[in-house]
């Protein structure tokens, strides 16, 4: 589930059918509700963690973490939103595609795409650093 599922290669934005991009978005739209279930795991681990910690270093490294994956959980439901609105607005192309801005939706469609790439990087950084953390002092508590 790690892999961000975008677009095909070459000119699928511009060119690809609105069902094609409408499986495309309930795809994106499923990697938020997993990534959502994973942010709400890294944010349990980081509170539970938080309690066993000694040393005053590794409090702030977690602190700064806990933020980070707090501000993801913030952007993966703005991007919720905004992707049910995208496939609510595809909806209405596939029923009536005369009446569309077809332009503006196909970059709405490439800018969502990158915000999502944006976020998937962000969220698989935030849950390196939170690991990082846990397993340094970890170690050291065998030491």
């Amino acid at each position: 589930m790690d892999n961000f599922r975008s677009r095909p290669k070459g000119d699928f934005i511009e060119k690809g059918n609105w069902q094609e991009l409408y499986v495309l978005t309930e795809h994106w739209k499923s990697d938020l509700l997993f990534y959502k279930d994973d942010l709400k795991f890294l944010r349990h681990l980081e509170d539970k963690y938080f309690l066993w910690i000694k040393a005053e270093a590794d409090l702030e490294n977690i602190r700064r973490v806990g933020e980070s994956i707090l501000k993801d959980t913030r952007d993966c439901d703005q991007l919720l939103e905004r992707v049910d609105t995208h496939l609510s607005h595809l909806s209405n192309i596939i029923g009536n595609p005369e009446s569309q801005d077809e332009k503006a939706f196909r970059e709405e469609h490439a800018e969502l795409e990158e915000d999502m790439a944006e976020f998937v990087k962000n969220v698989r950084e935030n849950r390196r650093r939170l690991f990082k953390v846990v397993e340094y002092d970890v170690e050291m508590d065998k030491l």
